[in-house]
């Protein structure tokens, strides 16, 4: 369309000047010589400016630059707000971010966020260099399973290397995640379901060993038939042991059906300075009685926490159990609990006995095993389940000189 009106337009201003042309030989043919030149000009305005506007159409145009569009070779921006958005989802991220700059040649790390600060700081990694150095040795495209150690004992993260190029420099992304709760709560579910197992299957088998054997030893005692009293003393003796063990035996995997049958946590508002006065109330009189002392401390006195108070209790009674056992004379423990880093509560348990030894720190949650001669391996593995049942987690952790320290965290 816009090259026919053109193309009407050059028509037009061609026949305008040939009229004009014309004209202007008619009227130059008598006027005189000034004259002919101030008319020439005239004649001329008419067919110049359609000429002018028919070339005006016929050239191309050329195309608008928008505003958003940036100008060729300018550097491409993103706004400020953008900006912002980015830093502030990367410094909030739940995963530990760490840069690992191969540049020096020495693989200097560097925090990126707030998670990966946090797990520096004191009260987590006690060598933060090992763990830059742990870091650093990582293969690029693979996921490891790592350990590092801290103040609540050796912690387990998922690892993951990125390589990238950052204004020319070649730069490593390290992703940190800590899952030391989540392979405990899976260990401790496995070993619930191994446990309601076994006791099922080894109460379904020694029930009536048991029932028999009793039925013997009365079927034994009332029999018609006379025996031999050294036979029928032997016979006796025989079916009453065998009674006997399989009463006990009932008993001991009876005690552990309390690890798979722990009732669902029923957690409520609880002020802690209440529930440590019933503790205190509760076994203080015990360790007195032994020469010893029990204390519980709070720190601030309002401080609440949403949870089960009884299964709590129960978890604090079995540690200062363990405690009041492992003590050889006049036991001493203290309770205290505050809030840590980012508003947590943190329970901490510790007495003055003769600690773990190092080599069985990493066993002594796990169901069945007990350094006591008596012991059944209930008390702790005990702990752990109803700590992890109201959502928290419980350590064994390193103390400077004798004791041991076990610290709840929920």
């Amino acid at each position: 369309m816009a090259s026919e009106r053109a193309l009407k337009l050059g028509v037009a201003a061609g026949a305008v000047g040939l009229m004009a042309l014309t004209a202007a030989a008619d009227l130059l043919s008598s006027a005189p010589e000034s004259r002919r030149i101030v008319l020439c000009g005239l004649l001329a305005i008419a067919p110049a400016s359609l000429l002018w506007q028919f070339l005006r159409r016929l050239a191309p145009r050329l195309p608008r630059m928008e505003h958003s569009e940036a100008a060729p070779g300018a550097s491409s921006q993103p706004p400020a707000s953008a900006i912002m958005t980015l830093e502030a989802r990367l410094e909030h991220a739940p995963i530990a971010l760490f840069q690992i700059d191969h540049a020096s040649g020495q693989g200097a790390v560097a925090p990126l966020n707030a998670s990966a600060r946090r797990l520096l700081a004191p009260g987590r990694a006690i060598a933060p260099q090992e763990l830059h150095q742990l870091l650093a040795a990582q293969p690029v495209g693979q996921r490891q399973l790592v350990s590092f150690d801290t103040e609540r004992g050796a912690e387990r993260a998922l690892v993951a290397i990125s390589a990238l190029t950052v204004q020319g420099a070649s730069q490593r992304l390290a992703a940190l995640m800590p899952v030391e709760s989540e392979l405990e709560a899976e260990a401790l579910n496995a070993w619930r379901e191994l446990v309601q197992v076994l006791t099922h299957e080894i109460m379904n088998s020694l029930t009536p060993v048991a029932s028999l054997s009793r039925t013997a030893c009365g079927l034994l005692d009332e029999a018609t038939v006379s025996l031999p009293p050294d036979i029928h003393a032997d016979l006796n003796t025989a079916l009453d042991a065998i009674a006997r063990r399989a009463a006990s035996l009932v008993d001991f995997v009876g005690s552990y059906r309390s690890l798979s049958t722990v009732p669902q946590a029923q957690p409520q508002r609880v002020l802690l300075e209440q529930l440590f006065e019933r503790l205190h109330a509760l076994l203080a009189p015990q360790w007195q009685a032994q020469g010893g002392k029990l204390t519980f401390s709070v720190e601030p006195a309002s401080l609440e926490v949403m949870i089960d108070p009884g299964q709590l209790e129960q978890a604090l009674i079995n540690l200062l159990k363990n405690a009041a056992e492992a003590a050889t004379e006049k036991p001493q423990a203290q309770v205290s609990a505050r809030l840590s880093r980012g508003g947590r509560l943190r329970i901490e348990v510790t007495d003055h006995g003769p600690g773990v030894p190092e080599a069985l720190a990493a066993h002594i949650f796990t169901p069945f095993f007990s350094t006591k001669k008596q012991g059944r391996g209930i008390g702790l593995a005990m702990v752990r389940h109803l700590v992890h049942a109201n959502g928290g987690t419980v350590r064994y952790a390193r103390r400077v000189g004798a004791g041991a320290r076990f610290i709840l965290t929920f």
